[in-house]
């Protein structure tokens, strides 16, 4: 494998690898540590709309030359799935403030959760608020699209949330939408928990997939751990994904107390971002390499050094 080949894939990394909020001091310097490596774009934690200072933002992702991905949710009171039409329709306008936030900041994609709360679910979804979810974040997904920006939702693991857990519901929450706009994404970490054959999860979801994340067993580094990201990478570019890659692990170390909490983060798994943002590229490149277009790479650049 020739590390210095250029890996010719649009990778984005969760912000809060590096740095626990958007500090803008500290913000700039994990920016330009991203772009430095070969990242092309950086995924931030949730932003409040009415308190972020979107210009500032924007001109420090200018400034590196990287382009922002933002995360969307739900909250209490706010919650697109609510059998409560007033709380459904300020889910809705919590989703719409977001895309609007995406905007400001120059970014072109959104993912999240935006179908319900985070949480620790204790029963099913009943189907009349997959459908009632659905539906608004199709809506959405269509208002975002007017706006230039592409919607993704993440699918989560049964901890997390019961209205989508694999690839084949997303593909069913995606068609419930009736939206051609919604889009989705897929994190190793994840699937990792729900799905039994990960490619065969992959290769269900690539006609509506525009984002599949990359995370380990263990929250930590991408290069030790339970799930094969090499292969992973390597199997999905075989199969024809060509949308956008992330890299996303979290050390308590590294987060403010409440996120960390809420995300279960009970550890640190690994002490420096730089590092670890490192070594996903090197598991990456790793799995480039066994995909056809990276072995023919390989093979056009030693003739073209002989």
């Amino acid at each position: 494998m020739n590390p210095d080949l250029e890996l010719d894939l649009d990778l984005a990394c969760h912000i809060n690898v590096l740095v626990p909020d958007v500090e803008p001091r500290a913000l700039g310097a994990a920016l330009g540590t991203l772009a430095e490596l070969g990242y092309r774009r950086a995924v931030l934690p949730p932003l409040d709309p009415e308190t972020t200072d979107a210009a500032e933002l924007r001109a420090l992702f200018s400034e590196s030359g990287l382009a922002p991905i933002t995360i969307a949710g739900q909250a209490p009171g706010a919650d697109v799935s609510s059998d409560d039409p007033d709380e459904a329709a300020a889910g809705v306008a919590m989703l719409r403030a977001a895309v609007d936030l995406t905007v400001a900041l120059g970014g072109d994609q959104m993912n999240g959760v935006p179908y319900g709360l985070f949480s620790h679910p204790t029963a099913p979804v009943p189907e009349r608020r997959r459908d009632r979810s659905a539906a608004a974040v199709g809506r959405v997904a269509d208002y975002a699209h007017d706006r230039g920006v592409s919607m993704t939702f993440e699918v989560l693991n049964r901890y997390e949330t019961s209205m989508v857990n694999t690839a084949e519901q997303a593909m069913d929450f995606v068609e419930r939408s009736a939206s051609d706009h919604l889009r989705i994404h897929l994190d190793t970490f994840h699937m990792a928990v729900e799905e039994a054959d990960l490619g065969a999860a992959i290769r269900l979801a690539l006609p509506k997939l525009a984002y599949l994340e990359l995370g380990q067993s263990g929250r930590g580094l991408l290069g030790g751990g339970a799930v094969d990201l090499p292969g992973v990478v390597g199997r999905a570019i075989d199969d024809g994904y060509a949308g956008r890659w992330g890299v996303e692990a979290f050390s308590r170390r590294g987060l403010i107390e409440p996120v960390a909490d809420a995300l279960a983060i009970w550890r640190s798994p690994f002490d420096d971002g730089r590092v670890l943002a490192e070594d996903a590229l090197r598991v990456i490149r790793r799995g480039w390499s066994t995909s056809v277009a990276g072995r023919r790479a390989q093979r056009l650049s030693r003739g073209a050094t002989v």
